[in-house]
């Protein structure tokens, strides 16, 4: 790290009289927690929008000919990737706690 984020660390582990760990830890969860949220509320959209619960499902719609891929394929493949992320968030999560 650098000197000045060194030195805010430290002044702060001081000022909260805690580490200087805790204090990293804690600032990772909540930069995680937030991202998560983004996450889940465009998982949300997409899948209210489309009334199902998650990219499998949107798949399945496709094979049973109840939804059109040409104007949506876009959304299954940023539904994908926001499942995918969701989940990495939420593990690195359990794994600070």
């Amino acid at each position: 790290m650098t000197a000045p984020v060194d030195t805010i660390l430290d002044e702060l582990a001081e000022e909260f009289h805690t580490s200087r760990d805790d204090l990293i830890r804690e600032g990772l969860h909540s930069i995680l927690e937030r991202k998560l949220r983004r996450v889940q509320t465009e998982i949300f959209e997409i899948t209210s929008r489309y009334s199902i619960s998650n990219a499998e499902e949107m798949e399945a719609r496709y094979q049973d000919g109840t939804l059109e891929e040409a104007d949506t394929w876009q959304d299954l493949q940023r539904l994908d990737h926001l499942e995918y992320k969701r989940d990495r968030f939420q593990s690195l999560l359990k794994t600070l706690s």
